[in-house]
């Protein structure tokens, strides 16, 4: 693994929602952050590589133990060994890592799900991990912070999944539950060959309602207590969940155009919501 890896992380950052929910966090939780993003990039990254399931499986699996020798400060890249003083500054539970590892390794040997249930893990240990991981940086009052930060991922998993279906098909991945193709009978033959009907919009909308039922799930264990503290986490709420209603306004028609939120609505959602739950106790 080139050490030269890490050099776009930052450019990539920047076009990402996350970049905005993490304009408002204090300093030092914002580089901490900072640094676990780019720690779960880097492991996506290598899913995503055109090469072979093989060489993608013994990269993730070298950057497995590098994770591990930076625990004690013998990793060969700086950003595992800065993750490691991160671990130890916040106390995060080592097994939130572990489990995102395994989500990654699911990609690189699934590309179906046969029921909800089996997508639920997936989205679990590739989503919220990362919040949870979040959730030790971020800081709480509450324990139920937590339930909050593992069915917001699932929430924003689930509405990733809805924008990037026709994305997914062409490389061959089904990330919707077999079991909803069959709900309402839309083959993978029509889903790979893009056609957008009643039968896709009543699933599409079927899913969109999951999605929804996650996000006030989400919202129903974060105590207003929690929300300044949470605030980066409450912007990438609120453009997911944009995200999601403009995916509903455009009928579910995914393959027609990739569904995104405007640069200046993120803005707008990050002044918002900034300006609802600021505190000055959020340091």
């Amino acid at each position: 693994m080139d050490h030269s890896i890490t050099a776009n992380i930052i450019d990539k950052n920047k076009k990402s929602n996350f970049y905005y929910s993490f304009l408002m966090l204090p300093k030092p939780k914002r580089e901490a952050i900072n640094v676990v993003y780019a720690w779960c990039r880097i492991a996506d990254d290598i899913v995503d590589e055109d090469a072979s399931i093989y060489a993608k499986h013994q990269l993730l699996v070298q950057w497995g133990k590098e994770f591990e020798l930076g625990l004690v400060g013998e990793s060969r890249y700086q950003l595992v060994n800065r993750l490691a003083q991160i671990i130890k500054r916040f106390n995060i539970p080592l097994d939130h890592f572990n489990e995102l590892i395994k989500g990654m390794e699911m990609d690189l040997v699934k590309t179906r799900y046969e029921t909800f249930r089996d997508l639920k893990e997936y989205c679990y240990r590739v989503a919220s991990t990362v919040g949870l991981i979040c959730t030790e940086i971020f800081g709480y009052k509450h324990e139920e912070a937590k339930e909050y930060s593992i069915n917001l991922g699932i929430a924003l998993q689930l509405t990733n999944i809805l924008r990037d279906v026709a994305a997914d098909a062409k490389k061959g991945r089904i990330y919707l539950p077999l079991e909803d193709l069959d709900r309402f009978g839309y083959s993978e033959e029509e889903l790979f060959a893009g056609k957008y009907n009643v039968k896709f919009r009543r699933m599409m909308k079927y899913e969109a309602e999951r999605a929804r039922w996650y996000f006030a799930e989400a919202i129903r264990h974060l105590s207003e207590d929690d929300k300044p503290l949470f605030i980066a986490a409450l912007i990438m709420q609120e453009i997911y969940f944009r995200l999601l209603q403009d995916i509903e306004s455009a009928e579910y028609n995914v393959f027609k155009n990739r569904i995104k939120v405007s640069n200046t609505k993120k803005l707008r959602i990050t002044f918002n919501v900034w300006w609802k739950h600021r505190s000055p106790k959020n340091t």
